[in-house]
């Protein structure tokens, strides 16, 4: 069993950065690709970034490519998401989530099995 925390949120103006961060419980969660994924109200849940299980593969969605990095940290079994020039479109909830039956990176949400409860990203103009 995994259970995923997220922290980092928060409220930011645009043009800044935040860096959200993801502990798992779970030493099998350094076998797992992990991911980060967002929901703006309104809108449906979107992929923003995905690592493989020892860091040498990352993976973002296109219009995220250049602000965002994804990181990891196995020995402290913990994931980060750097956000830079963040811009009001970037507001939404950000969920961490593992895959238990990858070890490389997916932009599916159906193939994550775990999930954080998210943490509120709020980007003000």
């Amino acid at each position: 069993q995994v259970q995923l925390i997220e922290s980092g949120g928060g409220l930011v103006q645009a043009g800044g950065s935040l860096r959200l961060s993801c502990a798992a419980s779970g030493r099998t969660f350094n076998s797992y690709a992990m991911g980060w994924f967002r929901q703006a109200p309104g809108k449906e849940r979107e992929f923003v970034a995905a690592i493989s299980w020892n860091g040498g593969s990352t993976s973002y969605a296109d219009s995220l490519k250049g602000r965002f990095t994804i990181s990891r940290d196995n020995a402290k079994i913990t994931i980060y998401l750097q956000m830079n020039s963040l811009k009001p479109e970037d507001t939404a909830v950000y969920y961490c989530a593992a895959a238990s039956s990858l070890m490389f990176t997916s932009s599916r949400s159906d193939q994550y099995d775990y999930w954080g409860q998210g943490t509120q990203v709020t980007v003000s103009s």
